[in-house]
Parts: structure tokens; sequence; C-alpha cells
């Protein structure tokens, strides 16, 4: 049985692709792994990123790192695929001329055909999980229509394109059939979702419906957009039970000058409201958010006016990121990369710092509380659980201590015993 080892980079929007293509090479007759450490394969598939500079790097070394080893006779057939080679595909076939062939975002069955397999439509919104088995990313849609000054991504992804809510529905109720009992919705932009195909957004109809599939236990949602946020969406949270008190919504900044800078095509003013209503309609919501230090024109009083903003809001989740300047962006086309690059950094650890304590304070707050958490993994002493606060691989985790042996995919209720700034500590509570 022929080998291929499919490497996927970047995000999870990423990784549902490769789980895709994987069970087309698994049709296709292939023995199929993911970011084996074992080079040696008939083919290896690079799922690339290309979001910024980071990852961009990350994703040129592991080709280079991919055609040493076909030099040596490790590796057969190396394709590259996924946004990368979707922006960079000439430039890459004159700079790596070692790889077998180049597909994008959207042409990646191509690789099965230029093996001389078939594609199989039939199975087409199959996949081999490669998360744990309980729980599964599910991509509502592709591209994204907003027009902010610093990304890239709609050049590599195109416009908004949804996914009908028929189909969706089918590929949760496979998955369910799988085992899959944690659905973690996520789109580029999940405020736009159904306006291409329904003329209005349908986000709140899609979330009820995949609520309704028996063995669906948690619902998350992930990358919403502030502007034209789909309000009738806190209902559906606030009222069915296993639509998690959880949302993702990116807001990168909140001074006036830099959300027009960055063309968000909100307000200081409306994004306070906004945080407002979400936290009265949906009480208890943990929200994450993602924000950005450096972007051209920050001023020390924009910077200034964005550590006060982290401090009066107390996200229970944040993640900052130095401004990276993309070749082709409005940024590159109308700004100067003015912000130094020790100063962006300096002011993203900063506020990671005024996270890392609010985190810490919160935390401790929960010594003594019981949640519901799910158990991922068993690491080390711990079995490794999240509540329903908690994504994988981005948000703290519960580490808990058991006589007892617990079983991955499963939930139990846990007592809190203690916390430091990034993870919580438990004990199964004895019903």
């Amino acid at each position: 049985m022929k080998r291929v080892n499919v490497i996927s980079l970047g995000c999870s929007k990423n990784l549902v692709d490769s789980e895709l293509l994987m069970k087309q090479f698994e049709l296709a007759g292939y023995k199929v792994v993911i970011d084996s450490e074992n080079p040696k394969s008939d083919v290896v598939v690079i799922n690339t990123c290309g979001f910024i500079g980071d990852a961009k790097e990350e994703s040129i070394n592991t080709i280079l790192e991919q055609v040493a080893y076909k030099e040596s006779g490790l590796v057969k057939k190396i394709f590259v695929m996924g946004c990368l080679s979707q922006r960079y595909k000439d430039e890459l076939l004159v700079e790596v001329p070692e790889v077998d062939g180049y597909y994008g975002k959207f042409d990646w069955p191509g690789i099965i055909e230029q093996l001389n397999c078939v594609y199989s439509d039939e199975h087409k919104h199959e996949r081999l999980l490669t998360t744990p088995k309980h729980y599964a990313y599910v991509k509502i849609s592709e591209g994204c229509n907003r027009s902010c000054s610093y990304c890239a991504i709609p050049m590599m992804t195109g416009e908004h394109k949804s996914r009908p809510i028929e189909e969706i529905v089918a590929e949760c109720k496979a998955l369910v059939a799988q085992g899959v009992k944690e659905l973690l919705v996520m789109a580029q932009d999940l405020t736009y979702y159904g306006i291409d195909l329904y003329g209005k957004s349908r986000l709140a109809d899609l979330i009820n419906t995949l609520a309704d599939i028996e063995g669906v236990e948690w619902i998350k949602l992930h990358y919403a957009y502030p502007a034209g946020f789909p309000m009738d969406i806190l209902k559906v949270m606030r009222e069915r039970d296993n639509v998690c008190k959880y949302l993702d919504i990116a807001l990168q900044h909140c001074s006036d000058n830099m959300l027009t800078k960055m063309r968000r095509g909100v307000t200081k003013a409306g994004l306070e409201e906004l945080l407002a209503t979400i936290r009265r309609e949906v009480p208890g919501i943990a929200i994450r958010t993602t924000l950005m230090t450096g972007h051209p024109g920050e001023t020390t009083q924009d910077y200034m006016e964005l550590k006060a903003f982290v401090k009066s809001q107390k996200f229970e989740r944040l993640g900052v990121f130095p401004y990276s300047h993309e070749e082709g962006t409005y940024c590159d086309r109308n700004y100067t990369d003015d912000v130094p690059t020790a100063t962006k950094k300096r002011r993203a650890s900063t506020i990671m710092e005024i996270q890392r304590k609010l985190s810490l304070t919160r935390n401790e707050s929960l010594i003594g509380t019981i949640y519901k958490v799910i158990v991922d993994k068993k690491e080390g002493e711990y079995w490794v659980a999240r509540t329903e606060f908690d994504s994988p691989e981005v948000d703290p985790e519960v580490l808990i201590k058991s006589r007892k042996r617990l079983n991955t995919g499963e939930f139990y209720m846990v007592r809190i015993t203690g916390a430091d700034e990034y993870d919580l500590y438990g004990e199964v509570v004895i019903n």
C-alpha cells in the first residue's frame, strides 16, 4: 500500500481541507498519515498558510525540508496546496521546481487526478478526522467580502461563499454518526453567513438546526465580525443548551483612529455597545477576541486607548499580534509600515501581560465552582479537559488528577481546586 503524508499548516479551516483530501487518498487505496515524523513516503502533500510573514516562512521551510527528503530518496513526490500556493504559484514554480505540483485553495482535487486516481465526487464531503473523535471543525463558508486594510486573505480565498444549510446539516449528521459530540463551527466571517445565498444572515437558523441534531452536545462559534453582527444568534446561544456560551469575535483595535485606518466599518462606541449587548443577552458568555498592535499610523494615544479597553472589557480570552505588512493589501498600497518592529512587539507583550493578570484573577475566582468538562486526552499525570468556554488548542484547559481512569470524549462534572494564569486544576465530582 502506498503511503501519503499530509502536512497541514495554518488554521483549522486548512485542516478541514486536509481531512477532505485525506479521505480521497484513502478511497484511492493509500495509507494516510498526517504530519508524520517519519519522512519516508510515496507522496507528501503540504497544505500551506500564507496569512502573515511567519506563516509564509514556515510554509517555505516545510517545502524545502521535503524537497531535501526527496533528493535523498525518502520521498517520491511532493505536492503543495493551500493559501501560499494560491497566491504565489508562479513564483514557487520558478523558485522550487522540484515540487511535482502546485495547487491552490480550491483546485486541490487535481492532486488525486495527477496521481492517476479518481476523485470521488460522491464522497466529496467526507473526511478523515485528525482531531480526537469526539470533536470536529465544521467550515460553513469560504472567502471573505470585507476589505480590512491589513488582510491578504480575500486575495487568496476570494469572495464569501456560504454553503447551503442542508449540506452542512448532512455533514454534521454524518460526523455525529462517527462519534463527534462537539461541533466547532467556523468561517472567515461567520457574520456574513447566508447573505450571499439567501439575501440575509442565516447564522441563527443554521445553528438552531444543528442544535436539533441528536447527539450534538456542544456547538461553538468561531470568527465573527463586529460590523453587521447578527443579533438573532444571541437568542439561540441563550436558549439552546447545547450551543455554548462562547463567541470568538475578532475586534483588532478600539480607537476610532485605528478602526478607520483598518477599514473595520465600526466605531469604538459601536464596539462597546455590541459587547454590552452580547453580555446582557447571553449572561455568563465567554468572549474570545484578537487584537493587533503596530498597524500603520498607530499612535501612543491609540495604544493607550487599547490598553484601557482591555482593562475595562476584561475579555475571558484574548490574543494579540504585532502587525505584519503584507504585499498587495490596502496597507501596502496606501500606508507606510511606520511603527518599529520592536515597538509593535513591546506593545503586544504589554497587553498580554495585562491579560495574564486579568486571567489569573478570573481563574482564581473559579476555585470551588463546579463545571461540566469534556476530556480530550491524557498527558503525563493529568487528564486534559475543557469547559464549554474553551476551544481546543487556543484556550485554557482543565487539568484533572484522578485515581480512576477517565474516558476521552466523555463529559464529567469537575470541581475547580486550583488555578494559574491560563489553566485550571480540578477533581471529578462523584455523584
